[in-house]
């Protein structure tokens, strides 16, 4: 059985998420519960080897996907850029 860490719900909802402009917002939601989590497990050493395993893990799945959202938005960019620039030649 697979356990359950109070911010693993935020983390799964920012992995699963889809829409573009809702995935920043979810990434966001998801780090700032696993900070405060691992801040409490700095101050009072609670948690298990398992939960602060499953916080790196979740931590490294996150910086990688503000990667993807990264180069998607890039990606993004430069075709509606390219776009632009050859409705601008039709014009002309």
């Amino acid at each position: 059985m697979k356990p359950n860490f109070a911010w693993q719900g935020l983390y799964e909802a920012a992995v699963v998420e889809t829409k573009l402009e809702q995935m920043e917002p979810r990434l966001r939601a998801a780090k700032t519960a696993i900070d405060a989590r691992r801040h409490k497990l700095q101050l009072d050493h609670e948690g298990t080897r398992e939960e602060r395993l499953a916080i790196g893990d979740a931590l490294a799945g996150l910086n990688l996907l503000r990667s993807e959202i990264e180069i998607r938005s890039r990606d993004t960019g430069s075709s509606n850029e390219r776009e632009a620039a050859v409705r601008r030649e039709d014009r002309t």
